[in-house]
């Protein structure tokens, strides 16, 4: 049975740590991302992105993980549950993954996001639980890699969000472009 779109749970860690805190509510703010996370900037955050170049536009101001996921994960035999693996927003009832690029959500009231694309899973997600990048990881049968460890954005209109929150999708104009890491 399909769900609406809606909110699971959110969020935040002020600190650069692999996991965020569940808490009842996150203030999502434009061009930034969330109130009080250690991600939050209009330049990039992630500790390896700063080495690199810490000029890069922060494409990765909120991180959404689709509840789904979970399930999936449970059935492999990996107990994790919202928030551990990092994400601002845990969603249902929407494919993330499916999106294209430039897709909006409106996120309760006032809150829009845009996909800018897909979250890279890194070594640290291993370190969480062992074994588990390859969980969140899978081919295609064209042996494409899929990342199935949720979707990055920014923020376009800040506002807060808590769980229960309706999320509503706006597809870009055509063509629609697939996700690609970022």
């Amino acid at each position: 049975m399909p769900y609406t779109p809606h909110v699971i749970a959110v969020h935040l860690n002020p600190a650069h740590t692999f996991s965020k805190h569940p808490v009842d509510s996150i203030q999502m703010v434009a061009g930034l991302g969330v109130e009080g996370d250690a991600h939050r900037g209009a330049t990039v955050q992630h500790r390896s992105r700063v080495a690199r170049d810490p000029s890069q536009p922060n494409l990765r101001q909120i991180h959404l993980m689709h509840r789904e996921l979970f399930d999936e994960l449970l059935h492999q035999g990996y107990d994790v549950r919202p928030g551990q693996l990092g994400e601002n927003i845990t969603t249902q009832g929407v494919e993330l993954l499916a999106l294209p690029c430039g897709t909006e959500l409106r996120i309760g009231a006032d809150a829009v996001v845009r996909i800018t694309g897909l979250r890279n899973p890194c070594a640290q997600i291993d370190s969480f639980r062992p074994g588990l990048m390859g969980a969140v990881l899978a081919r295609s049968t064209t042996s494409q890699l899929i990342r199935k460890a949720g979707a990055m954005a920014v923020v376009v209109t800040g506002g807060r969000v808590v769980a229960g929150d309706p999320i509503h999708i706006t597809l870009p104009d055509l063509p629609h472009t697939a996700l690609e890491p970022v």
